[in-house]
């Protein structure tokens, strides 16, 4: 049997985060970016455990009024097992409990199984950032989702 968990990212769990970013992108986000998105009081840092090992986790922080999904990875080895979904999911049980005017996030316009996975959360496209990856220039693709919640 699988034991799964999706709970809070620590500066404990940095070295299971970093191994499966570096292995992920070639632009990896560095041990002092997730510490300083773990220390401010607007980020949701989330972990994927799989049998006490991380094999996912993902970062938002809130602007103002909207969430920017920032950084949703999985081990190359779990791909394709519902844990972005899974971690989108718990993100959105925590972000729609209070009001914003949405979300957005950046993806890579050659990653299609990504952009396809936010579409089936309701993101649409609202834009494109021209060369905005620094390794290779490619452009990103801006996603849009509007707060669900109940209006005043």
């Amino acid at each position: 049997m699988t034991a799964t968990t999706i709970r809070p990212m620590h500066c404990t769990d940095l070295d299971a985060v970093l191994a499966i970013e570096r292995d992920s992108f070639a632009m990896a986000w560095s041990a002092e970016l997730f510490q300083g998105q773990l220390a401010r009081p607007t980020t949701i840092a989330l972990v994927y455990e799989r049998n006490g090992r991380v094999v996912g986790y993902l970062i938002a922080d809130s602007f103002v009024d909207v969430w920017h999904l920032m950084n949703l990875c999985v081990s190359r080895t779990c791909r394709r097992d519902h844990i972005a979904s899974d971690l989108l999911g718990a993100y959105f049980a925590i972000t729609e409990q209070t009001g914003h005017r949405g979300h957005t996030l950046e993806v890579r316009v050659s990653n299609e199984a990504a952009i396809e996975l936010y579409r089936s959360f309701g993101f649409i496209s609202s834009g494109v950032r021209p060369r905005y990856y620094s390794d290779d220039r490619e452009d990103a693709l801006i996603m849009w989702k509007g707060w669900e919640g109940e209006s005043a």
